[in-house]
């Protein structure tokens, strides 16, 4: 039987095209700080992480894991975001929990974590953070004429951490080797669901967003330089 250990996946080969950087995106300074160090640290704070596992590319396992603190153990990732979780879980040795966290999404707050592994422990194979969309939707055909609205009722944005029952995750994993299922899925809980697994949320987070362009680094440098609090987040009064 696993021991109640939490462990955390932290996909970090990324190349960063998009922000332009001309590094790995993980390497990237976020307010002076590489935003793996920020998303590992925020982790390892929240109290509900033990151990991290960071998935690096392979060309720059020894760069990352020089600007990590001990806690973190790095390996070298696959060829896309499935192989490289896939690494990851085999270096997990025992848990009852594990998270999977982008490195991009390095401000999340600890008590979205808290929340994620409390979940799993009450019962549930798979959880994830989400938030309702509040921008609205339209459905566009391929000329990009629009078709119609899309109803927002039952429609959440999903973020990570991502919490899962190990075995819920392996056989997600394994299921996925040579399908179609990993080319579709572009989280986790979407490998889980692709085996019939159901996949529960608890509250996200406004800070949990993901950096993926320059105007997403300069929000997240933006939310650095301020000290007041994000109404409505998880863990606030």
């Amino acid at each position: 039987m696993s021991s109640r250990r939490v462990v955390a996946i932290v996909p970090a080969a990324g190349s960063g095209e998009r922000l332009g950087a001309g590094r790995p995106k993980a390497l990237v300074p976020v307010a002076g700080e590489p935003m793996v160090v920020r998303a590992v640290d925020g982790l390892l704070s929240s109290g509900a992480v033990d151990d991290v596992v960071v998935v690096a590319p392979a060309s720059h396992v020894d760069a990352m894991a020089s600007v990590l603190p001990a806690r973190a153990r790095v390996v070298p990732g696959g060829a896309d975001r499935v192989a490289s979780v896939a690494l990851g879980l085999a270096a997990v040795d025992d848990a009852d929990v594990v998270l999977v966290h982008d490195a991009a999404r390095c401000l999340c707050p600890g008590a979205v974590a808290q929340a994620v592994v409390a979940a799993v422990r009450d019962g549930h194979g798979a959880v994830i953070p989400a938030l309702p969309i509040a921008d609205t939707v339209r459905r566009v055909d391929p000329g990009g004429r629009v078709v119609g609205p899309v109803d927002r009722t039952g429609l959440l944005a999903v973020q990570t951490p991502q919490g899962f029952r190990p075995d819920v995750l392996r056989r997600a994993h394994e299921a996925a080797l040579g399908s179609s299922a990993a080319a579709r899925a572009t989280d986790d809980a979407g490998l889980v669901e692709a085996v019939g697994g159901e996949v529960v949320t608890v509250p996200g987070d406004p800070r949990a967003f993901k950096i993926t362009t320059p105007l997403d680094l300069a929000m997240a440098e933006a939310l650095l330089g301020t000290t007041a609090p994000l109404a409505g987040a998880v863990g606030d009064p």
